[in-house]
C-alpha cells in the first residue's frame, strides 16, 4: 500500500468513506461505505467527478475548500448535500479534506453521514444570530465569531459584470472557512461574519480568500479579518446580546476599531450601551422628543379621505423601526405607546374633522395597565369617540389571544375601532382573525405589490376579502403605489387603500380638499383613467 493509501487507511478510523480526488477533479480512489454515505458503491466511484456526487448548491463551497488548501493543510469538516436520483430522500455528508505533498496534487477526503445541513446561501442577520447561539451551545470545539472584509470587491469589474456568480463564489468560500460549512451573513458593504473553529489562525483566512479571489479573476481586493472568541458567556439570551453587539460594531465601524476580547467583554459593552440608550430613549419618551407623521387612507369606493395612520419619528433618522424594536427589548414600548396616544389625542382635539389610527404594540395591548390608562384617557375625552382607531402591530407577537381580545373590546367599548396590521406577515395568522373581534384588517404589502399580476397573491387576497366580508370586517390594502395596484385591490373587493399613490407620511395630515387636489393632478388623473380603462376592458 502506498503512503497516501496508508494515510487513507489511518483516516478511515474516523470516517465512513474515504475518497482521493485527483487534480482533474475526478475520484482516483475510494474505500469504505460508499452506498451508505453517497448512495453509490465505493467500487463504482473511481473516475467520477466530485461534482456528480454532491448537491450543486454546495459546489462553490467545495471548490473553495479545495482551492484554499496548501500542502499539509486540512479543512473541514463541512456538511454538504448528496446528489441523489430524483425522488430519493435527502441525504447529507460531513466532509474533511487534506492535501498531502507526497500525494501528487490529489486531495484526500474523509466522509461521514450527517443528519442535516444549514443554510446554503447568505443568512439573514436574525437567522445568523440564532444559529450562532445554537452552535456555540452545542459545539464540542471552541468557536469564534470571525469577520472578513473584502475592501474594493463591489467596485471590481468582475463583480459588476456577474454579481450573482461572485456572491455564490464568495458565499461558498466563506462557508468553506466556517464551522460545519454554516452560511455567513453580511454586515455592511463587502463585510461578512461567520462562525468558525479556533484551531486555525485568523491570518489563514486571508491567504485562502486571496487565493480564491485570484482563481476567480478578481483583482484589487484587500482582504482583512478579525475574530472574537465565543467564550465567557453561556446563557442563550446573554449570548444573543453579545453577538448582536459585536455584529453592530462591525456594521457601524468596519474592522477599524478593536473588537471585544471575547463574548463576555462584548456582553459588558452591550449592557453599558443598552443602559445609555435606555436612558436616552426614556428621556425622549418622557419629554416628548419625537414627532408624529400622518399618512392618508382612502375609501376605494369614492376615493374619499377616510383617516390617517399616525407614525412616530425620532429625530432625522429614517425608519423608526429600530428605535421601536429597542423600546420593546428594554420594556419601554408601553410608555412610548401611551405617549404617542396622548399626543394623537391632542391632535384630534385641535383638528375636529380628523379621524386617526394610532399603533399599539402587542406587548402594550397585553398590559392591563396600558389598557386601563388608555380607556381612562378616552373617557376623559368623549369628543374622541368614533374618531380614533387602534392598530395592533405585529412587531411583538400576541400569544394570549383571549386576553388580547378582552382588551381590544375594552377599547372598542370606549368608542374606538380596532385594526390588525400586516395580516399575512410575521405572527399574524388566521387564528387572530378567528379569535379577535376586529373592525378592520390591513393586508400586508407584499401581497399587494404582486396582486396586479394575478397568481397566488390574487387568490389569497380575494378569499381573504370574502372571508372578512362574512365576518363583517373591513379590509385595507397597504403599499398601494401605482394606479395598477389601486385597480387590482379595488377589483379584489378591498375597502380601503394606503400608499404613496395617495401621499407619503407627512408632518401635517391632509385635508379632504388637499387629497382631492392631489387626485385631480397628473398622478391622480392617471390613476383614474387607468382604472376606468381597465374596468371598461
Amino acid at each position: 500500500m502506498s503512503a497516501p493509501h496508508r494515510f487513507l487507511g489511518f483516516g478511515f478510523a474516523a470516517a465512513d468513506l474515504l475518497l482521493e480526488i485527483r487534480p482533474d477533479g475526478k475520484v482516483g480512489f475510494a474505500l469504505g461505505a460508499g452506498e451508505a454515505v453517497l448512495g453509490v458503491s465505493d467500487t463504482r466511484l473511481a473516475g467520477r467527478s466530485w461534482r456528480s456526487l454532491f448537491d450543486t448548491e454546495d459546489h462553490p463551497m467545495i471548490e473553495a475548500l479545495f482551492t484554499g488548501l496548501d500542502d499539509g493543510m486540512r479543512a473541514g469538516p463541512v456538511v454538504v448535500g448528496v446528489a441523489l436520483s430524483r425522488g430519493a430522500a435527502e441525504r447529507f455528508a460531513s466532509v474533511t479534506a487534506i492535501r498531502l505533498e507526497q500525494n501528487q496534487g490529489a486531495i484526500s477526503c474523509a466522509l461521514s453521514r450527517a443528519t442535516s445541513r444549514g443554510t446554503v446561501g447568505l443568512q439573514t442577520r436574525d437567522a445568523f444570530e440564532a444559529r450562532a447561539s445554537e452552535l456555540a451551545a452545542g459545539a464540542a470545539q471552541e468557536l469564534e465569531l470571525a469577520f472578513v472584509e473584502l475592501a474594493g470587491l463591489s467596485a471590481t469589474s468582475v463583480a459588476a459584470k456577474d454579481p450573482r456568480h461572485v456572491e455564490a463564489m464568495l458565499t461558498g468560500a466563506l462557508r468553506a472557512q466556517a464551522y460545519r460549512g454554516e452560511a455567513p451573513t453580511p454586515v455592511g458593504p463587502d463585510r461578512y461574519a461567520l462562525v468558525r473553529t479556533r484551531d486555525e489562525p485568523t491570518d489563514a483566512i486571508l491567504s485562502r480568500m486571496a487565493r480564491i479571489l485570484d482563481a476567480n479573476g478578481i483583482a484589487g481586493v484587500a482582504p482583512s479579518a478579525r475574530a472574537v472568541p465565543m467564550t465567557g458567556v453561556t446563557r442563550p439570551k446573554q449570548m444573543a446580546q453579545a453577538l448582536r453587539f459585536a455584529l453592530n460594531q462591525v456594521l457601524e465601524h468596519g474592522l477599524k476599531r478593536p473588537l471585544p476580547g471575547d463574548l463576555a467583554e462584548a456582553l459588558e459593552r452591550a449592557m453599558h450601551a443598552a443602559l445609555s440608550k435606555a436612558g436616552q430613549l426614556g428621556a425622549a419618551i418622557r419629554y416628548r422628543r419625537f414627532t408624529l407623521a400622518f399618512q392618508p387612507v382612502v375609501a376605494l369606493a369614492d376615493r374619499a379621505l377616510h383617516h390617517h395612520e399616525v407614525l412616530v419619528r425620532f429625530g432625522s433618522d429614517g425608519s423608526p423601526f429600530p428605535t421601536i424594536r429597542m423600546a420593546e427589548e428594554m420594556d419601554l414600548i408601553e410608555p412610548l405607546d401611551l405617549a404617542v396616544l396622548e399626543e394623537t389625542l391632542a391632535v384630534l382635539q385641535r383638528e375636529p374633522a380628523l379621524m386617526l389610527a394610532v399603533n399599539v404594540s402587542g406587548r402594550s395591548l397585553m398590559s392591563e395597565a396600558y389598557v386601563a390608562r388608555a380607556v381612562t384617557m378616552l373617557n376623559e375625552r368623549p369628543w374622541a369617540s368614533g374618531r380614533l382607531m387602534f392598530e395592533l402591530t405585529e412587531s411583538a407577537a400576541v400569544e394570549d389571544l383571549p386576553t388580547a381580545d378582552r382588551h381590544l373590546q375594552a377599547l372598542r367599548a370606549a368608542g374606538c375601532e380596532v385594526c390588525l396590521d400586516d395580516f399575512g406577515a410575521g405572527a399574524a395568522s388566521l387564528a387572530y382573525l378567528q379569535q379577535l373581534t376586529l373592525d378592520l384588517l390591513k393586508i400586508d404589502g407584499r401581497y399587494i405589490r404582486d396582486l396586479q399580476h394575478g397568481g397566488r397573491e390574487a387568490t389569497f387576497v380575494r378569499h381573504l376579502v370574502n372571508m372578512c366580508g362574512e365576518l363583517n370586517v373591513k379590509t385595507l390594502a397597504e403599499m398601494v403605489e401605482t394606479p395598477e395596484a389601486e385597480d387590482a385591490v379595488r377589483r379584489a373587493g378591498v375597502d380601503y387603500a394606503q400608499g404613496w399613490l395617495y401621499g407619503r407620511a407627512a408632518d401635517e395630515p391632509l385635508s379632504e380638499a388637499q387629497l382631492r387636489a392631489r387626485m385631480q393632478g397628473p398622478e391622480g388623473a392617471l390613476a383614474v383613467r387607468s382604472a376606468l380603462e381597465r374596468q371598461a376592458g
